[in-house]
């Protein structure tokens, strides 16, 4: 002899949103804090960015790269003015100035590239 098959007892869900259920807003977003870890980032100018490559004997394929959308970079009023401004920012330098114990201060240079995602 076999068993009965069984049915749920529990009504089928329907898709979507329900008819009763209130529109929930997003939330506002947050403003941007840096963290006290956070090196400052400094966004160069092109004129400054030829003279730096001139100046490390370098061209610009060789240098790290960063990307544009790197939180790190919002500690950067330039950066953000010239986001805002929609100023082409793909292939300038960024300069990180970190504290360093035996030179005092390290800076490293970095080459902005475009994220996948657009920005």
């Amino acid at each position: 002899m076999t068993a009965p098959k069984r049915t749920s007892s529990a009504r089928p869900r329907p898709k979507g949103k329900g008819k009763g259920a209130p529109e929930v807003p997003a939330p506002p977003p947050r403003p941007f804090l840096a963290n006290a870890l956070t090196p400052p980032h400094e966004l160069l100018s092109i004129a400054e960015t030829e003279e730096t490559l001139k100046t490390l004997g370098t061209t610009i394929d060789r240098l790290p790269k960063i990307l544009v959308s790197d939180p790190g970079l919002k500690t950067d009023p330039k950066y953000v003015a010239a986001r805002e401004s929609r100023e082409p920012l793909v292939g300038r330098l960024v300069r990180i100035r970190r504290p360093s114990q035996t030179a005092g201060e390290a800076i490293a240079f970095r080459v902005l590239i475009q994220s996948s995602s657009g920005d």
